[in-house]
């Protein structure tokens, strides 16, 4: 017996790991009017991104004083059935409420 035994040459292979990469990430931000309730944002805060009751009250009071405030931040494509999601909600209680995406800083 060699000590090459069940070797196929000289030759090493090296193991490559595959680098994964992380999904960009999106901001979905909510955006004020003069129409939407206070009760209807913090509503669809509470429901369509899972804020407790007093995170949803302090990013609705963002959105009512400065203009924009954020609901969340997702991969792309969860992002884009978020601001769905509000759009036909608002459409449905008749406020105009949107929501928009905007790429999330590093």
């Amino acid at each position: 017996m060699t000590d090459n035994q069940g070797q196929t040459g000289q030759a090493v292979k090296e193991r490559v790991v595959p680098k994964k990469d992380e999904p960009r990430l999106f901001n979905v931000l909510l955006m004020n009017d003069d129409y939407s309730t206070m009760d209807f944002v913090v509503h669809v805060l509470e429901g369509v991104f899972q804020k407790s009751p007093a995170e949803a009250y302090r990013v609705m009071m963002q959105v009512h004083l400065h203009g924009s405030g954020l609901a969340g931040v997702y991969p792309w494509e969860v992002a884009e059935t978020k601001v769905e999601t509000v759009t036909g909600m608002a459409k449905d209680a008749g406020y105009p409420l949107r929501a928009t995406i905007e790429e999330a800083r590093g």
